[in-house]
């Protein structure tokens, strides 16, 4: 089952979200339209997740992860420390009968190879240069990398990756909607102005 862009959209739309989301991991769950139009860029325009090893570092709730699985992947891969969070992961993917590997762990702990990793990583804001931790492990263990950012961060985050021997291929604005989930929040819905990046690194160059 290979499924386009709007109908992943609404698929993933109906899938378990983290009960208790951790404000210290920064667990905010991808929106269904926008981890739709990402599996898009990376699956139909760019063709790095059908019949290739995929991974989802900080995978969450699973929507990246499962969601590579229904746009064709030959494997996949959850990871995040949360084990409550890859409880609901495997749970959503049981629903859809896609098949990914989930794993606890610390990002630091995964292997690879893989062909591509696509990741929702944290931001930095609540424990400082987690962003980086995210993007050097993806770097050091796949050919291509798809990762979103904070578009405030782009000077930096592209001297960071060229300074790791990373390529910027291509960088991709778009709008990541945070809902209302934490006490501090004092409204509905919060929009943050975010950036996809597609990274080549030396495995893939």
């Amino acid at each position: 089952m290979i499924l386009r862009k709007k109908k992943l959209e609404i698929v993933l739309s109906k899938l378990d979200t983290i009960p208790s989301p951790s404000l210290r991991l920064e667990q905010y769950t991808i929106p269904p339209k926008l981890a739709a139009e990402l599996l898009y860029i990376a699956g139909f325009i760019y063709q790095d997740i059908p019949n290739k090893n995929v991974a989802d570092l900080g995978t969450g709730s699973g929507l990246l992860a499962i969601g590579a699985g229904l746009i064709g992947a030959n494997y996949v891969v959850g990871v995040d420390i949360d084990s409550t969070a890859i409880k609901v992961a495997r749970q959503n993917a049981k629903k859809l009968s896609v098949d990914v590997e989930w794993v606890v762990a610390d990002v630091e702990a995964i292997k690879g190879p893989f062909d591509t990793i696509i990741m929702n990583p944290p931001f930095g804001t609540k424990r400082r240069h987690m962003d980086r931790v995210f993007l050097l492990k993806a770097m050091r263990t796949a050919r291509v990398v798809y990762s979103l950012h904070k578009q405030t961060t782009r000077r930096f985050l592209r001297h960071f990756i060229e300074l790791n021997r990373g390529l910027v291929d291509a960088i991709f604005p778009m709008e990541l909607e945070i809902p209302y989930v934490f006490p501090f929040h004092t409204r509905k819905k919060y929009t943050v102005n975010v950036d996809l990046y597609r990274i080549l690194t030396n495995h893939g160059r």
